[in-house]
């Protein structure tokens, strides 16, 4: 504050007091990184990121008293004369005041100038007045100006230094440093966010991934799967079928076919799938599908069927009934024969566990006082086959030898009956053809 005295030295001493004030406030505070914090005299404008002025003529009351004016200036005020003469504006120049230099007073603090009888703000930045340099851009503040450096470098001096913000760990995973600023780079499998820092995992199923079946998106990468019947190939991607018939016999009962991701069992002619592996046989008899004629009766058999005639008597045989032949005891020819001969079919498979029971034999008329044998007559020549004896009246025949089919046996099984006390003897045969079915099955 001045101190009211002769006008003359007034003015002299209050010219002393802006010298001095603007050499001690008028240094811009030195940048750094980050600055937040102002001298006395000044306040941080958010808005402009900058230290504004502080007009204490309008914020402190009465800042001059009596006869004094309040002039704003960089970093605090001055207090002057309102009025120089009696006649004098307040925008004139004394005549007896000039400096070495003969230029007329300026009673505006540096970086002011008159206006009326006020002090306003020199714009150095558009008057092009300022000392920054090319990479610099200036700011006009009150009373001075500040020389900024672009974003992303750093005043070092009189320079602007390029500021290396991956330093400081602004990118999720990978930064890269350019002059005046840097980039972000995600890993493979994520993409940058909107924020461009973060990154987020990419959904590379939805975006067209290279699986040929199935697609699983995880955090970063995702997974090929493939179809039931498909394998994954080396690559990862393609799908390549299984073929499942190369891994066991025991898949299907008869053949297994293989087909794009699976497989299939088929059954030879004569049967039909039972479920998805097994084969069963079809009785072509019952089902109707045979060709036998009127004349004929159909047999069914492990894979097919047989269409066998109904007069099957041959001489010296006499059919008695479709399927019974007797040999009259008035023929000659029938003395060393069995008296009646009884024609049976049946079917059994190939490859069949032994020794097995494959049918069994009963006397249907029993002699009282007789005791009965059993044996096979005739066409057993290989002892495939024989006849175990369960009591009086019944025998079984038994498997004794693996057999393969297809092959057909036509066996006479024969019971003789004798009774001692009356020396009485005769027999009857049981004429039994047996079809071994080409299959296990």
């Amino acid at each position: 504050m001045c101190v009211r005295m002769r006008p003359m030295y007034l003015l002299v001493f209050c010219m002393c007091i802006s010298v001095f004030l603007h050499h001690a406030i008028s240094q811009p505070p030195t940048e750094t990184d980050t600055y937040t914090k102002c001298t006395d005299g000044y306040h941080w404008d958010p808005q402009t990121q900058h230290c504004k002025d502080i007009n204490e003529c309008e914020t402190i009351p009465e800042a001059c008293k009596g006869e004094m004016k309040c002039f704003n200036h960089y970093g605090g005020y001055l207090c002057l004369p309102r009025s120089i003469g009696v006649n004098e504006p307040p925008n004139q120049i004394h005549p007896n005041l000039e400096n070495v230099a003969n230029e007329p007073f300026n009673p505006c603090p540096t970086g002011f100038e008159p206006l009326g009888d006020s002090c306003v703000d020199v714009d150095e930045c558009k008057r092009d007045t300022h000392d920054c340099q090319p990479s610099q851009e200036c700011f006009n503040t009150e009373g001075s100006f500040t020389c900024q450096c672009p974003d992303g470098y750093r005043k070092v001096g009189t320079e602007c230094i390029d500021i290396d913000e991956c330093r400081y760990r602004y990118c999720q995973h990978r930064c890269v440093n350019v002059p005046g600023s840097f980039s972000c780079q995600c890993e493979p499998g994520f993409q940058l966010a909107s924020n461009n820092r973060s990154c987020i995992d990419v959904d590379e199923c939805g975006m067209g991934a290279p699986c040929s079946q199935r697609c699983y998106n995880t955090y970063g990468t995702f997974l090929c799967r493939c179809e039931t019947g498909y394998e994954l190939g080396p690559d990862g991607f393609a799908c390549n079928d299984i073929d499942e018939c190369s891994f066991s016999s025991y898949l299907c009962q008869y053949q297994c076919v293989n087909e794009r991701g699976k497989f299939s069992c088929v059954c030879p002619d004569g049967y039909q799938l039972l479920g998805s592996r097994l084969c069963q046989e079809i009785n072509e008899c019952e089902v109707g599908t045979h060709q036998c004629s009127d004349g004929q009766t159909c047999v069914n058999i492990h894979g097919g069927h047989k269409c066998v005639d109904t007069k099957s008597c041959q001489e010296p045989y006499v059919q008695v009934a479709d399927n019974r032949c007797v040999c009259p005891i008035t023929t000659s020819g029938c003395r060393d024969l069995p008296y009646s001969v009884v024609h049976r079919h049946m079917s059994i498979t190939s490859e069949r566990s032994v020794p097995s029971d494959i049918f069994q034999i009963q006397a249907t008329i029993v002699y009282p006082g007789a005791y009965n044998t059993f044996h096979i007559r005739s066409g057993d020549e290989n002892g495939d086959f024989y006849l175990r004896q369960i009591n009086n009246i019944s025998a079984m025949l038994v498997l004794a030898r693996a057999v393969n089919g297809p092959a057909e046996y036509v066996l006479d099984l024969e019971m003789v009956s004798v009774n001692p006390r009356m020396s009485y003897q005769t027999s009857s045969a049981l004429r039994l053809t047996v079809y071994v079915g080409p299959y296990a099955f």
